[in-house]
């Protein structure tokens, strides 16, 4: 028996509409027309669908057209996707004289060799494998055109004129022509073709053979737009077998006449005209599929403005009697049409994201409602899919992820990296912090050696694991096998940077590595091979090892580079679904799968349609002389996927104001859409409260900002003993000295801490102690030049990076000159020197002993019995008032302990000069900043004997305050010094939360 509609007169071209659920209706009418027949009709039926979740789609749709019962679906393959051995593809005898395909990613790197064989014809030249992988993509997707388009332009590439193209078109020219000879050469001395080329014989051979003997089962192509022409003939062909069929999607009939003859390849309706002009059927010859004439009045509104809204833009000034012409027919038209249909405007791709996971996450809400984000997009279709993890829900998602993001990437790329910095402390931590490194506890090599500034060689950085942090313990030499071994991993990988190595081997040497990093005590490297993106990563290394062999050589850079590229083109799909009414869909997959609600997002131009592609090779007039496509076909395309989705019952078109940071324009359609809704009077309905729902979702509760943090601790835990610098901590910041020398809090370095400012200030201390240390009394006659060595030495020592010690060279001639200059004159009459001593004196104070201690950096005994105490600073020197006030306390603190005898070395001397020594290199290099001396009359310079009375005063008033246990260490007590003064606690104290809510204006 034959089933009604395929007995029916004339062609069997069928259109389901736009608003229809496409997989659902095609489903049912197969299903009512073959299931009468026996089970046995519906298995033997053939059905070909664009893509393969296009044939997942379908039979899912089959369960439902059968009520839920079990039924055999019809055969079901994908048009794009074709698989070795699956019928009708391959019955037999057609693929006997068919060679393979080529392996993709070995046809990648066998374009990249062939780039670079021909890269004298190359415009600018090939520098690099990662710029001949560009290329070789470039010259990949040009040849695909050609074999999907099959057009064969050789002999017309010689016919362009090379005078009347511009150098580097004509260099393209040769390229392209060089390389259409050698391609087809190299396949096959491989003895493969290349998979559009197979795909296209495929095709073409099959559309022979049903034209010649048609198939006596039913045959049915559904939802392809028949872009390609092997795939029209196929088509074709189906319609005119006995049983067959082709079902469109989306053909538009209400298209006025006039109208349609202007449709060109920008237009949503460009390639179906092309397919039905070439089967030479009329749209009146288009017939309803039987399961989808229903229609409300909405949905064929809905459908009608939405192709009006994209007639062809010369057409557009109709639009007023378009207008009228709908209301004469329902005075309510356009507004039915409008239901259903909503436009968000997010600010950003963030709020843009959560609008969409929320509008999705509300659909879910209803028992048995569908839900679905329809984009091309795939950086919005990820974010969305972040979102909704948040409430547990994955969605089946088509955009996957990339290589380059997956874990197994990551570890890749930070080996790649280490390869080009081997004691980058950042990538080593991200290697023995990577979950499938198995080295062991790396906490005390990240302490010890990886914080901080970074070590410049692994000698360096063992060193730091062998030698004794500030309290004199050892740092971590348990940690050094450790270190040994990552070394081992990560040397066996890297070769200098200046010279070039075969990418296939260093791949090799990167699987070593990875393996080496994976491999436990128990011999085993646990998941690092596993799971959907662990094959890929397998894939792709084995491929770049067994066919890379003869791409360009590179440096550890270039292998860096070339191996992010690689990795992302390669998209990983590991589904894990856990929600079965919930999807992420591609523009194509759309047209063959429906849901109650369509989240229709990027909807910007440049995204959504994307802009033309740009051709390396040829200019727009050679690509019409060598009747190449148009780049627009592709927009063409993209519409007739939008008006499809936006003509669902229930559609929230997604808009995103910026991206990247940049103004976004609204995709032409979404603009054509408003002008036609503004035309008639009437505004694009709007979903505000989704964009209320997305800024609540993470908003903070009622701002009530965190107090200024004042803790009282014990009296018994508060120090007795402080520092003449912690000293002056109290005073400015009593809350630093709780958090450090009450709880023993100290800051951890990052790790490749920026250390120049730090490194000055430890290199002039280092540099004036070893100098006055080997010179304590005459100076050398190469002063300047000796004090610049100890200087620039200390300064590598400290860790200043090269290119920052590169530009010390001027600052430290000028600095040693003035050191120079300024040690000859302070020792003319013959004073002792004393660097960096230690001294404490002990007090009475509050009833219970207190300790001041310092370490000076300079005292200098002169003949007359004085004491001046000197200060380093690389900065600017804290001010008199400063001093006076109390604020900076460490030279009349120390001069304290000097007079009290605290200083064993130097015995008890009456203060001098109290002098801050500024030693920048810049002009002036130096300057001796004299703060208090004993002729000091209190206007412009202290007097060294009040100054130091007023500093013992001013200590045992503070340490008095502090031994009062209801008196607290509050988080900075003088904010008019607040921009000069920075605590490595201010984040616990969440000063920022509390300056900024007024409390220190009080």
């Amino acid at each position: 028996m034959t089933p009604a509609f395929f007995e029916q007169p004339g062609s069997r071209w069928f259109n389901i509409p736009a608003h229809r659920p496409f997989a659902e209706d095609l489903a049912q009418g197969l299903y009512d027309a073959l299931a009468p027949l026996g089970p046995e009709a519906l298995a033997d039926a053939v059905v070909l669908t664009p893509t393969r979740r296009g044939a997942r789609a379908l039979a899912d749709a089959f369960i439902k057209a059968s009520g839920g019962r079990a039924v055999l679906p019809p055969q079901m393959r994908p048009l794009g996707d074709l698989e070795a051995g699956e019928p009708p593809f391959e019955p037999g005898d057609l693929v006997l004289d068919l060679p393979a395909a080529i392996d993709p990613l070995r046809r990648r790197f066998e374009l990249v060799r062939l780039v670079a064989e021909l890269s004298d014809d190359v415009p600018g030249g090939v520098h690099s494998a990662g710029a001949a992988l560009d290329l070789a993509d470039a010259l990949g997707a040009f040849l695909d055109g050609l074999q999907i388009e099959e057009i064969d332009v050789r002999g017309a590439l010689a016919d362009l004129a090379p005078g009347e193209l511009a150098k580097h078109w004509d260099l393209s020219r040769r390229f392209l022509d060089r390389a259409l000879e050698a391609w087809p050469r190299r396949l096959d001395e491989l003895g493969v073709v290349d998979v559009s080329e197979r795909r296209v014989r495929l095709l073409r051979r099959l559309a022979e053979r049903w034209t010649d003997k048609p198939p006596q089962g039913v045959l049915v192509a559904a939802g392809s737009t028949g872009t390609a022409p092997a795939t029209r003939a196929l088509m074709i062909a189906i319609a005119a077998a006995p049983k067959g069929a082709v079902v469109l999607p989306g053909v538009d009939v209400n298209l006025a006449e006039k109208a349609w003859r202007k449709v060109d390849v920008q237009h949503p309706q460009g390639a179906l005209r092309r397919l039905l002009d070439a089967a030479r059927v009329t749209r009146e010859e288009v017939a309803t599929w039987p399961a989808s004439t229903d229609e409300t009045a909405a949905q064929r509104w809905r459908r009608r403005v939405v192709n009006e809204a994209l007639r062809p833009a010369e057409e557009t000034a109709d639009w007023l009697h378009v207008i009228d012409d709908l209301r004469a027919q329902d005075p309510d038209a356009i507004a039915e049409a409008l239901k259903g249909l909503s436009l968000v405007s997010a600010r950003t791709e963030e709020e843009a994201a959560t609008v969409a996971a929320l509008l999705l996450r509300e659909a879910l809400e209803t028992p048995d409602r569908t839900a679905a984000l329809v984009t091309p997009d795939q950086r919005i279709a990820r974010r969305v899919a972040a979102k909704l993890a948040r409430w547990g829900v994955v969605p089946d998602s088509s955009a996957g992820e990339s290589l380059a993001g997956s874990p197994y990437g990551a570890l890749a790329s930070l080996l790649a990296r280490a390869a080009v910095d081997p004691v980058d402390p950042v990538a080593l931590l991200g290697l023995l912090k990577h979950p499938f490194t198995r080295l062991g506890d790396a906490t005390r090599l990240e302490r010890h050696a990886l914080r901080g500034a970074r070590a410049r060689t692994w000698d360096e950085l063992k060193d730091r694991l062998l030698g004794k942090d500030r309290d004199g313990r050892e740092r971590a030499p348990q940690a050094l096998p450790l270190a040994e071994r990552l070394q081992a991993i990560v040397e066996a990988l890297t070769w200098s940077h200046d010279s070039y190595d075969a990418p296939a081997a260093v791949t090799l040497r990167l699987v070593t590595a990875m393996e080496a990093l994976a491999t436990g005590e128990d011999g085993q490297t646990g998941d690092l091979w596993a799971g959907h993106a662990g094959e890929a990563m397998s894939r792709l290394l084995s491929g770049l090892m067994r066919d890379g062999e003869d791409l360009p050589q590179v440096t550890p850079r270039q292998y860096a580079d070339l191996l992010q590229r690689l990795m992302s083109g390669e998209t990983v799909r590991s589904g894990g679904a856990t929600h079965p009414r919930l999807r992420i869909l591609g523009a194509i997959e759309a047209r063959l799968v429906r849901a109650d609600r369509l989240v229709v997002a990027g909807l910007e131009e440049g995204v959504w349609p994307a802009a033309a592609p740009t051709d390396p090779f040829l200019s727009r007039p050679m690509r019409e002389a060598l009747g190449l496509p148009s780049p627009e076909r592709r927009i063409g395309l993209a519409a007739h996927d939008f008006a499809q989705a936006v003509c669902a019952p229930e559609v929230v078109l997604l808009h995103t104001e910026r991206r990247d940071g940049q103004p976004a324009v609204k995709s032409r359609w979404l603009w054509r859409l408003e002008t036609l809704a503004k035309g008639a009077g009437l505004e694009m309905p709007s979903r505000p409260e989704a964009l209320a729902w997305a800024a609540a979702l993470d908003a903070p509760g009622p701002y009530t900002p965190y107090p200024r943090p004042s803790p009282k601790p014990p009296v018994e835990a508060r120090p007795t003993e402080l520092y003449a610098t912690r000293v002056e901590t109290l005073t400015r910041d009593p809350y630093a000295v709780w958090a450090r020398d009450i709880l023993k809090l100290r800051l951890i370095e990052r790790p490749d801490e920026e250390v120049e400012a730090r490194a000055r200030g430890t290199a002039i201390h280092a540099a004036f102690e070893r100098f006055v240390l080997d010179w304590p009394e005459v100076l050398p006659p190469d002063a300047a030049t000796i004090f610049r060595g100890l200087y620039l030495a200390e300064l590598e020592k400290a860790g200043m990076p090269p290119d920052a010690l590169a530009r010390e060279n001027a600052l430290a001639d000028e600095a040693a000159a003035w050191v120079a200059d300024m040690e000859s004159r302070r020792r003319a009459d013959g004073r002792r020197l004393h660097v960096e001593k230690e001294g404490k004196l002990t007090l009475e104070i509050a009833g219970r002993p207190f300790t001041l201690a310092a370490k000076a950096d300079r005292i200098e005994v002169s003949p007359d019995g004085l004491g001046h105490v000197l200060d380093y600073k690389t900065g600017r020197a804290p001010s008199k008032r400063m001093v006076e006030t109390g604020f900076s306390p460490q030279l009349t603190l120390t001069a304290a302990i000097l007079e009290g005898g605290g200083f064993k070395d130097i015995g008890r001397v009456t203060a001098g000069d109290l002098t801050y020594l500024e030693i920048t290199g810049r002009r002036p290099a130096g300057r001796e900043e004299v703060r208090a001396a004993p002729y000091g009359d209190g206007d412009k310079i202290l007097n060294s004997r009040e100054a130091v009375d007023a500093a013992l005063q001013g200590l045992d008033r503070l340490i008095t305050r502090y031994v009062d246990p209801a008196q607290g260490y509050t988080s900075r007590t003088a904010p008019q010094f607040v921009k000069m003064y920075v605590s490595d606690y201010d984040h616990l104290a969440r000063v920022f939360e509390w300056s900024t809510s007024g409390e220190d204006d009080e």
